[in-house]
């Protein structure tokens, strides 16, 4: 017996991935930019970023179930605990190792080891099933023929705009992103000029963290968040980050659209198996054939 190719999809289903692709790539761009802010402040790569998107989902439904808050005020309670719990990431992991000058291999695979244990933490406060909310907008989804919009999307990408824009904003027009950036190009020149490289790497952290948690509270109306969902964002979120030049955060926000669609499309072709496959042939594709991103020209340059 010879084997079954998958049906071919028609043209309304792969509309309708694509414009799903899109949205949960919008969030794996957002987790490349938070391992892009921190890399550019320490060289560090944070492999706890995706526990901030579990950490943001998380928190908000507990608040959202548990204490009956307005999704505004739980938006901002959720947000700022994240972005502590990355402060604290640094100052009782991150920075006693950078001060006695542990190599960054080590720094790393400490990362790792705080992301599980803040997952266990997790299972022991809340549990370990998964959870969800409602979407911030009811009465979705929005019909455009046959294509159905959920209108978390538009969420999704009115808020992924705004954060970037926003952290352009940051990053141009204020102190201490210029100093973030001085410090990417050159951390020794900075800490020379008199710019607190380690108030810089304690400020990447919340930033990143920050980044991560809104990502998670935009994500779960649309999937279930559990204790250990941040593993598969967080390497979603590295692929992307490679995939647009690390480092370079609008190019990751890039690969992270570019990286949803792909796995969009490879669902639709060839089946949810094949989802994990796509993310690692568009890798190892990017890494043989263009090691410095495919987006690397939308780094800006110094002045």
């Amino acid at each position: 017996m010879t084997a079954r190719s998958p049906p071919m999809p028609d043209a309304v289903q792969f509309i309708q991935s694509l414009v799903n692709g899109v949205g949960v790539g919008l969030i794996y761009g957002l987790v490349g930019i938070g391992f892009c802010v921190i890399y550019n402040a320490s060289g560090i790569v944070n492999f706890a970023q995706g526990v901030f998107v579990m950490l943001g989902g998380m928190a908000c439904e507990v608040l959202l179930r548990k204490f009956h808050l307005p999704l505004p005020i739980a938006f901002l309670i959720a947000v700022p605990f994240v972005a502590l719990v990355g402060l604290l990431m640094e100052v009782l992991v991150v920075r006693p190792m950078w001060n006695r000058g542990s190599p960054l291999f080590a720094i790393i695979l400490a990362t790792l080891a705080t992301q599980i244990m803040i997952e266990r933490i997790t299972i022991l406060t809340v549990d370990e099933q998964p959870h969800t909310f409602q979407e911030f907008t009811l009465g979705g989804p929005l019909k455009i023929g046959a294509i159905a919009i959920p209108y978390q999307l538009f969420w999704i990408v009115g808020c992924g705009a705004l954060m970037v824009g926003l952290l352009w904003l940051f990053f141009t027009r204020t102190r201490a992103g210029r100093a973030l950036r001085a410090c990417s190009q050159n951390r020794e020149a900075a800490a020379l000029l008199g710019i607190p490289v380690g108030a810089m790497l304690l400020l990447s952290f919340a930033l990143s963290a920050a980044l991560g948690a809104v990502a998670g509270i935009l994500v779960t109306p649309m999937q279930a968040i559990a204790f250990n969902s941040g593993t598969p964002f967080g390497v979603s979120g590295f692929i992307a980050a490679i995939i647009g030049g690390f480092g370079n955060a609008a190019g990751a926000l890039a690969g992270g659209i570019l990286l949803g669609v792909l796995q969009a499309v490879a669902i639709v072709l060839l089946g949810a198996g094949f989802k994990n496959v796509a993310a690692l042939t568009a890798l190892l594709f990017v890494l043989f054939l263009f090691p410095s991103g495919l987006f690397a020209g939308l780094k800006p340059k110094a002045h």
